[in-house]
């Protein structure tokens, strides 16, 4: 049997054996780390509701909702882990984010609040469907029910930042995921707030896919306005890492700010068939008007590069190559790329005296042939051609 095949029937196995510890009961309790997940079918009537571990209690539930935690972990076991999370679904409009007439959805709000896990009971109207879910933007997640009631046994612990900018209903949901970020709340939390209906001046609950990159896009765009009026980077620079399968080569060109991102998805890893899969996308200095054809994970994978620039105040025109390779066997969500991104840019980086140069060595540690991905590098290749100022003053 196809290995492939074998590991996704070890998560089917996974799936049953969680099911079945709840098809004998109507009621669940435990800790949520917290989390809650808003389902996107349906729109504008969807599902939403919190996420429970029924096995775990305290403290340990924040390992499931805490991507620093999951680094240190193997996929088969984060699939493990996080299918210990039920989903209490309950049927929502989106519109109903600052109703008061449902208080299932406020208690859900409730709970999105919190920092720390919250003791949480759910009933459920039948036993609970017995299913995993995840793909390319989600993080894995266990079995689902519809929810009759639940309650919250404890009282959530609200940092002082989020209590104030959630009832700021005058601020903008931009604006206010710029300050939280500064606030140093973290990309998890901010994106439950967002999508549970808890951010910006008109207030609507947002799929949790959906959340996700918007989250990453507006924290990116807020980065960037201010990496524009650095000065550039000083040398061709060259980082590269890898988690889960997903291999980054990242180069940092002394340009204004631009950014290419190449995906090749290798023969035998998820999604890909037999069959290498090379996509592109990329944006200028004014940045990206339309949705990325690479979905969540060109906006994740820009976010790491313009924390890095940001950090070091300098800007750039920054190429990646993704290379997802077999290693990367079932889809874990998009954190991983933007985790991916941040650890290849704590690494040491080699420094080149040309742009093909810094290609040539990038080009030995992917599989795929250069010649297949460099045609589908078009900001690349005007970045060959350009000319600088600095260029013409050397040569007088």
């Amino acid at each position: 049997m196809c290995p492939i095949l074998k590991k996704f029937r070890l998560i089917g196995s996974i799936s049953s054996n969680i099911g079945s510890k709840f098809k004998s009961s109507d009621s669940i309790f435990g800790a949520s780390p917290p989390a809650v997940f808003v389902g996107r079918y349906g729109y504008p009537s969807i599902s939403a509701g919190p996420m429970i571990p029924p096995l775990i209690s305290g403290n340990d539930a924040t390992a499931l909702e805490d991507p620093q935690e999951w680094l240190k972990m193997g996929i088969g076991d984060i699939i493990s882990s996080r299918s210990q999370l039920v989903r209490a679904n309950t049927e929502v409009k989106v519109t109903d984010a600052d109703s008061l007439d449902n208080p299932l959805l406020l208690r859900s709000q409730e709970l999105a609040l919190s920092k720390k896990p919250v003791d949480t009971e759910a009933w459920f109207s039948k036993p609970i469907k017995n299913e995993l879910k995840f793909d390319g933007v989600l993080t894995p997640m266990g079995p689902s029910g519809t929810v009759t009631n639940f309650e919250i046994a404890e009282n959530p612990k609200v940092p002082k930042k989020v209590d104030y900018l959630v009832y700021d209903t005058d601020a903008l949901a931009k604006d206010v995921i710029s300050e939280l970020r500064t606030g140093n709340v973290s990309n998890e939390h901010i994106t439950r707030l967002l999508s549970i209906g808890l951010l910006g001046k008109v207030r609507r609950l947002v799929p949790t896919r959906w959340s996700i990159t918007a989250v990453d896009d507006m924290a990116g765009k807020d980065y960037l306005h201010a990496i524009r009026d650095y000065g550039q980077i000083g040398d061709i620079t060259l980082f590269n890492g890898e988690i889960f399968g997903n291999h980054f080569e990242i180069l940092f060109v002394p340009r204004s700010f631009s950014y290419e991102l190449i995906e090749a998805w290798l023969p035998r890893t998820v999604w890909s068939g037999d069959m290498v899969w090379i996509g592109s996308d990329y944006e200028g200095v004014n940045g990206k008007k339309v949705y990325s054809s690479l979905a969540g994970g060109y906006y994740a994978a820009r976010l790491g590069a313009l924390e890095y620039l940001d950090r070091i105040h300098r800007q750039a025109s920054v190429f990646m190559v993704r290379e997802i390779r077999p290693d990367y066997w079932a889809p874990l969500g998009v954190w991983v790329v933007r985790e991916a991104v941040r650890q290849a840019l704590k690494n040491t980086p080699q420094k080149y005296d040309s742009i093909e140069l810094a290609l040539a060595d990038m080009s030995t540690r992917l599989r795929t042939p250069y010649a297949d991905w460099i045609e589908k590098a078009k900001m690349l290749s005007n970045l060959r051609c350009q000319r600088t100022l600095d260029s013409f003053f050397n040569s007088i």
